[in-house]
């Protein structure tokens, strides 16, 4: 049986192959319009998939912040991170979401970024690498990046 998690990388792969410019880059206010249909697709078919609205959960306690996944059966948190690749990005502050969002009492036991290529190679570099240790060591959390990949369903 696929996991709710594993099955919304299915479908964001398969919004991404419906996008052919979706790879490309596009700068800041042509990107974060992509980016924001690219979510509200997204959000619309896992809702209809799941038969539940999974999306823009706000369990990181009363401070308004909302993680874009959250599946509690599974205590795994989904961060749709496109831009996981740059050396600026959220990954540092999505790590913070799923820290906060335990300590709030939310079991969570995995933060899953979804993002596009690059992602993997950047989040392997030391410090990103330092600091997902430490979480796994002190908070119990896991993180695992999954690409999506240029043409090609997961």
């Amino acid at each position: 049986m696929t996991s709710r998690s594993q099955h919304l990388i299915y479908l964001a792969q398969s919004v991404a192959d419906e996008r052919p410019a979706f790879f490309d880059i596009k700068g800041a206010g042509a990107g974060d319009r992509d980016t924001n249909e690219f979510m509200a697709i997204l959000r619309d078919r896992a809702h209809a998939a799941f038969g539940h609205d999974f999306a823009e959960k706000e369990i990181c306690g009363d401070n308004g912040l909302c993680v874009d996944f959250y599946f509690p059966e599974e205590e795994t948190i989904v961060e749709v991170a496109l831009s996981l690749r740059n050396p600026l990005s959220e990954f540092e502050r999505d790590i913070l979401k799923a820290i906060m969002a335990k300590e709030a009492g939310r079991p969570v036991r995995q933060l899953l970024f979804i993002s596009k290529p690059g992602a993997t190679k950047r989040c392997s570099q030391p410090g990103a690498r330092a600091i997902a240790g430490w979480v796994e060591r002190a908070r119990g959390i896991n993180i695992e990046v999954q690409e999506l990949r240029v043409g090609r369903a997961v």
